[in-house]
């Protein structure tokens, strides 16, 4: 059985919590994918920074 990592918390295990799944300006509602959450008013588009990628370095003693 192969689990998922969950993708607020990446130090354990995706339990299906459902929490990654909730409405970011409103937490008590389930994400529907409305997107008031990144527009805005007069903006054509949105953008977000990215100054670094993490990953996970493979074991090189093998």
């Amino acid at each position: 059985m192969n689990r998922k990592i969950c993708v607020l918390d990446d130090s354990k295990l995706c339990t299906d919590c459902g929490e990654c799944n909730m409405c970011d300006l409103d937490p008590n509602k389930v994400c529907d994918n409305c997107m008031k959450c990144i527009n805005s008013d007069g903006a054509e588009f949105r953008a977000i920074h990215i100054d670094g990628v993490i990953t996970r370095e493979k074991d090189k003693s093998k």
